[in-house]
């Protein structure tokens, strides 16, 4: 199995080349590279029997079938295994892509051996939000979350996200299509850590047992542009200052409250001349937590802050939400299938929340979801300094392969299996 854990990385290498720039990996929602990726991907689903399509969101999507015999009335129930295809600009070459991968490894290695539930692999089209500002457009078509006003955003060239959909040559009328059915018995995604908790624990692998919920939103300062040269420091109103101010007090503030972070990732001056005082300057804020009610305390808190540095330097404040999404926890069931095949492949069972969003945070609110774990060296990601090791990848293997095993064995009756407590 290391041979495969080696192939593994090699193909998640190879994809990274698929990108929007040269020398770094950049590929966001349905671009040129996406379709390069899709035809390799697809060409793997071809070779393992499975039936390949790209539904009206741009997801890719692979269908492993149920064994033949299965017994349990009416069509078999569905194991969704998946995670994104789409990066940061200047992104690692795991993160997303890794997951969609070692699941088609997985299915590799059964070598034609199927289970009484058919398998599903999902290359999710766009998490990163990186495209349209709106992360999670992949698996929110497949919970019918893509709506008229989600369709109707555009990006930085003005391009619709329904246009962008057309010129792929995919029908945006036709995601719908997209939302999965009651049969899904659950959904499984493997994923880098993107943190360095399991590296300096020395473990492979970990289980997430939550997905911290997020709050984003834009905080835009407004005073008023003037000759760097000829206006007198008592008399500015600038917005850069204003924001820097409170970008510090952001830092601070998270610091100071265990669990919490807080990011201001992004800062656009205007009019953004070296010699003209800024008027206005709209700044991101990510604000995590766990708990969402320290989640949210700390987001209206820094809202106010804002606001009252604005009041002393005689600006004003504008806030903008970008969306706030709950923590989401995952399904004790399938968890406890996850815990089970780790602790059958010889390793320490570790639980771990996650701070990172990932698309089980979007289907968990639909279909039983959980998330395994793979541990970043340096705790590094979102950098092409982003690595896997190739132990763990061959560890993750075995856990999966396990995992199938496991849910097979405990399928609850109404899927078509018997149900046995251990």
């Amino acid at each position: 199995m290391s041979i495969r854990a080696k192939e593994v990385i090699d193909y998640c290498r190879a994809l990274a080349e698929c990108s929007e720039e040269p020398g770094v990996t950049t590929r966001t929602f349905l671009s040129e590279p996406m379709r390069e990726v899709h035809a390799r991907l697809r060409s793997w689903m071809d070779r393992l029997g499975m039936s390949a399509s790209v539904d009206a969101a741009g997801n890719l999507r692979g269908v492993y079938p149920a064994r033949l015999s299965f017994n349990g009335g009416g069509a078999p129930p569905v194991l969704l295994i998946g995670s994104h295809l789409d990066t940061v600009p200047g992104a690692g070459a795991f993160d997303g892509v890794l997951g969609v991968v070692l699941a088609l490894a997985l299915l590799d290695l059964l070598d034609g051996h199927r289970f009484p539930f058919s398998i599903e692999v999902v290359g999710f089209s766009d998490e990163e939000g990186v495209r349209f500002g709106v992360p999670f457009i992949g698996s929110r078509a497949l919970v019918g979350a893509v709506h008229h006003e989600l369709l109707n955003r555009r990006d930085a060239h003005g391009c619709r996200l329904s246009d962008a959909i057309r010129r792929y040559g995919l029908d945006p009328d036709r995601i719908h299509e997209a939302r999965v059915g009651a049969d899904v018995l659950g959904y499984l995604e493997f994923h880098i850590e993107q943190g360095p908790v399991l590296d300096k624990l020395g473990l492979p692998l970990g289980i997430v047992d939550a997905i911290a919920g997020q709050s984003r939103l834009d905080v835009v300062f407004v005073g008023a542009a003037g000759h760097a040269g000829t206006t007198p420091m008592a008399a500015r109103r600038d917005a850069l200052a204003a924001a820097s101010e409170w970008i510090g007090v952001v830092e601070r503030e998270a610091r100071a409250t265990p669990g919490l972070v807080a990011t201001v990732g992004r800062v656009d001056v205007q009019p953004g001349a070296a010699n003209v005082i800024a008027g206005r300057c709209r700044a991101s804020l990510d604000v995590r937590h766990v708990d969402d009610r320290t989640r949210t305390e700390a987001r209206d808190g820094l809202v106010a802050r804002a606001r009252q540095i604005a009041l002393g330097r005689g600006l004003e404040v504008e806030c903008e939400s970008r969306g706030d999404q709950a923590t989401v926890l995952m399904h004790p069931w399938l968890v406890s299938m996850l815990e089970r095949s780790v602790e059958r492949s010889g390793f320490l069972v570790y639980r771990l929340s996650s701070g990172a969003g990932h698309d089980a945070m979007i289907l968990a609110d639909h279909v039983p979801a959980a998330m395994l774990f793979l541990r970043s060296p340096g705790g590094v990601s979102h950098h092409p300094d982003e690595s896997v090791i190739e132990e763990d990848v061959t560890a993750a293997l075995a856990v999966g392969r396990l995992c199938l095993e496991e849910i097979a064995d405990r399928l609850p009756p109404e899927r078509g299996g018997h149900h046995r407590h251990g």
